[in-house]
């Protein structure tokens, strides 16, 4: 008798998985982070089942936002899980989310702060994230209404330093027959149905809409849109690099300076990055950071008349002094 594999769903998962962990040195810590929902569910039993197999360990860390009551026992409920699987460790990560930049980014600071101690406190090599491509679709859209240009419209990145996001070309329809299929049943957070979000009201309305108007296969059009625009970026933001080292006179974290001169022989698509990169090496928050603030600290290069100092996120300000462009953090009289 023919033996039968795993459900095509559980197979599509775990073959994602076993692909981003195709580089970790033997016997090295691998952390996934999982809400309970289907897509980080689906990654964690996929991720317990390769990692041995890889000769690799497997840990889990879920993040209490206590933003909904009965958080703590959610999270507990997945601990329980974890060790279920021999996820080991499986930690809770209870964070205070701050309310600066609106609530969901307030949440995402808060996670990836806790993460980020975590994966540093338990040396791992790295940590998968249940992001799947409806999800990259979601991130494009939200992107394109904002306007903000060529990087938004890229993106999550499949790899982000220590992060890694295996299930990014993968539909979150695979991600909730994988768990069917595995006995696991998915939490599904209130938060998601909750249109005071412009996450869900993107993924309940718009990408609906758009679906049902243009025919089928938006989502998967707008991530092949993301990885095509994230090459580009990436090369433009690899230029802007070096650019950034051929105009900055100073760079103490405080205070940046660069010369216009330089400034004005790039590319607006180039300058318009290394102004980005200055305006966060002195301390504007990156997130806060839009493309308008951008083309306004451009405009002291194409525009100049003398004008005053732009003011921009987390009490920077940008002044162009004697062909030089100045970003710092208390004000400039």
């Amino acid at each position: 008798m023919t033996p039968v594999g795993p459900h095509p769903a559980v197979a599509d998962v775990r073959r994602a998985v076993r692909d981003a962990l195709a580089d970790v040195p033997d016997n090295a810590l691998i952390l996934t982070a999982c809400s309970g929902g289907a897509d980080s569910l689906a990654l964690a039993a996929a991720l317990a089942f390769e990692a041995p197999r890889a000769n690799l360990r497997a840990g889990l860390l879920t993040v209490d936002h206590q933003l909904q009551p009965g958080s703590k026992h959610r999270a507990e409920t997945v601990i329980s899980l974890a060790r279920e699987m021999a996820l080991t460790p499986a930690e809770i990560l209870t964070v205070t989310v701050g309310k600066e930049g609106g609530p969901e980014a307030a949440a995402r600071e808060a996670r990836y702060a806790a993460l980020d101690e975590a994966a540093d406190r338990l040396q791992a090599a790295a940590v998968l994230l249940g992001h799947t491509r409806d999800d990259q679709a979601e991130t494009v859209l939200l992107g394109l209404a904002r306007g903000s240009g060529p990087r938004s419209l890229s993106g999550m990145a499949a790899r982000s330093g220590r992060y890694r996001r295996p299930l990014l070309h993968l539909p979150r329809t695979t991600t909730v027959a994988a768990c069917h299929a595995q006995g696991l049943t998915p939490w599904d957070d209130p938060h998601n149905e909750d249109t005071r979000y412009t996450r869900v009201r993107v993924r309940r309305t718009v990408l609906p809409v758009l679906e049902q108007e243009l025919g089928p296969g938006v989502a998967e059009a707008l991530a092949r849109t993301a990885a095509l625009a994230r090459e580009d970026a990436d090369a433009l933001d690899e230029w802007a690099d070096s650019a950034f080292q051929n105009c900055a006179l100073s760079d103490i974290g405080e205070s940046v300076s660069l010369t216009v001169t330089e400034l004005e022989k790039l590319p607006p698509a180039v300058r318009r990055r290394v102004l980005r990169r200055a305006a966060i090496a002195a301390g504007s928050p990156s997130g806060a950071l839009s493309a308008t603030h951008v083309l306004s600290v451009d405009r002291l290069i194409t525009h100049w008349r003398g004008q005053k100092a732009v003011d921009l996120p987390g009490g920077l300000s940008a002044v162009r002094r004697y062909g030089t462009l100045i970003f710092a953090i208390s004000p400039i009289a």
